[in-house]
């Protein structure tokens, strides 16, 4: 209605009438139906990224140790400073995961193939090889570097499927984290709707407005 003053003035009960207004019962039920379902989402997302783990991790780890790769034990095949600060932790151990893998690579297998020609790749050594096609020392090493860089990279790739896995792993444990947290959020929500009276009404946009005395 008007006052006196030509300022409209929504009494109690009129602001259902005008729209907009929810009860606050059924916004309560619509975050926490929304909360059960992203809590389901994040559930099944961990689940698949903890499966791409196992698979990950359990490919990795078979293929490796079907090759039965052992890194040396401690001594002259380690005391060079580009190997044994990073060999030695695993000295007389079996390669079978990709962070063994990545140090066998990049640590003892690199470091030999730079010796075997000057530091000249297989691509280079293999030109010079077919320049010179009678030279044996040529053709040995490109049969030795073949060899290691064949192995190199086959170990390399273990090495980044298995931190794919790694990766998929703390994603699984984020995501259930964040399940557990919308889970507590959801169970709040409906704790809420039980308290909550069921004419109370969320952000109602009625304003009453009243002039002051004087």
């Amino acid at each position: 209605m008007l006052d006196a003053m030509g300022i409209t003035v929504l009494r109690p009960g009129e602001a259902g009438e005008r729209g907009g207004v929810v009860k606050r019962r059924t916004f309560d039920t619509l975050m926490s139906a929304g909360g059960i379902v992203v809590t389901i989402v994040l559930v099944a997302a961990g689940a698949l990224a903890f499966v791409g783990y196992n698979f990950a991790n359990n490919n990795v780890h078979k293929q490796l140790a079907e090759q039965k790769i052992f890194f040396p034990p401690k001594g002259p095949a380690t005391a060079s400073p580009e190997i044994g600060p990073y060999i030695n932790k695993y000295a007389g151990q079996q390669l079978v995961n990709g962070a063994q893998a990545e140090t066998y690579a990049n640590h003892f297998i690199a470091v030999h193939l730079k010796a075997v020609a000057g530091g000249k790749t297989y691509s280079e050594v293999s030109a010079l090889s077919r320049a010179n096609p009678t030279d044996p020392t040529l053709e040995g090493q490109v049969q030795t570097l073949f060899r290691g860089e064949t192995l190199r990279g086959l170990l390399l790739q273990a090495y980044a499927f298995w931190k794919i896995g790694q990766i998929a792993l703390i994603g699984a444990v984020v995501a259930w984290s964040m399940a557990g947290a919308m889970a507590f959020l959801t169970t709040l929500g409906f704790w809420h709707l039980r308290r909550v009276s069921p004419v109370q009404e969320f952000l109602s946009p009625a304003v009453e407005l009243q002039r002051k005395a004087g």
